[in-house]
This record gives structure tokens, sequence and C-alpha cells, in this order.
């Protein structure tokens, strides 16, 4: 059975849930992520867009299109301005992938890759027993709720 999940934004808000164990769990390095993100790097895991649920609030949407040329949306709170999730995702369709601080008690869901480490600053440490892929993985995972690491692209 899986474990039901919340989040919320910064001043509470927008609040969401999900009844998902996620298993594609990436620390991202491109400049997208960093921009988003306001860091060095951003983690976030995918959930399928049927075990995620909105319990209030009501986020703002900011089209965006990525260096993939993919559309996506990125759901921020009208109000704090925290990134909550990404929605609307071309290359990823009927998925929603949730920031990993955006969840009242992220235990349990570590990083399975980190991705564009090309990008990753001189002062960043790597995460230890995970692949790390200079660009996006060229295996694109499966629909989430089978999703499995990547094997043999790690560089």
């Amino acid at each position: 059975m899986p474990n039901k999940r919340s989040g919320r934004c910064a001043c509470e808000q927008v609040t969401f849930e999900f009844e998902f164990d996620p298993t594609f769990v990436a620390t991202c390095h491109c400049l997208d992520c960093k921009k988003a993100s306001g860091g060095e790097a951003a983690t976030f895991f995918a959930v399928p867009e049927e075990n995620f649920r909105l319990s209030s609030g009501d986020p703002k949407p900011f089209p965006y299109i990525a260096q993939s040329g993919n559309r996506l949306e990125r759901f921020y709170c009208p109000n704090c301005g925290a990134r909550v999730f990404t929605g609307n995702l071309e290359g990823f369709p009927n998925t929603v992938f949730v920031q990993l601080a955006s969840l009242d008690d992220p235990t349990g869901i570590d990083p399975k890759m980190e991705m564009f480490t090309k990008r990753r600053l001189p002062w960043a440490t790597p995460l230890m027993n995970v692949p790390q892929y200079t660009d996006m993985p060229t295996a694109a995972p499966p629909e989430p709720e089978k999703v499995q690491v990547p094997m043999g692209a790690a560089t």
C-alpha cells in the first residue's frame, strides 16, 4: 500500500496530497531548474496525475518552454511565490513533478539520479551511489508507476 503524502507552499495557502511511492526522483542541475528553484539544483519526483490532488489554494501556472523545446507549466503560490509542482509537461503527459522541498515530510524519497551534471557548480559535491548524467538521460523513463533508474547511460 503506497504511503499517503502531503505538501504545501511556504505560507500554507496551496496544499496537495498524493498516495504513491515515487521511484523517479532526480536532482537536476540544468539552467532551467537553477533559475526556477533559485538554487544550485532542484530535486523533484514524478507522480501520476491521477494520484495527485490539490487540497487547497489556487496555484498560479507559469507556462514555460524548456531547453528541450517541450512546453510545461510550473505552479507557484500566488501569495508567497513558492514553487510547488510542475505539470502539463509535453514530454511527460499525465505526470506531475513535485518539488521535494514542498513536502511536509520528504523522508524516504531519495534521489535516484543526478542529471545535467555538466552544469553542476564546482563547489557542489556529487551525490553518492546514484547514476550521474551530463545531460538528460538517453533512455526515457517509463510510465511513472513503473519508473526505474535508467541504466547504462551513466557518465
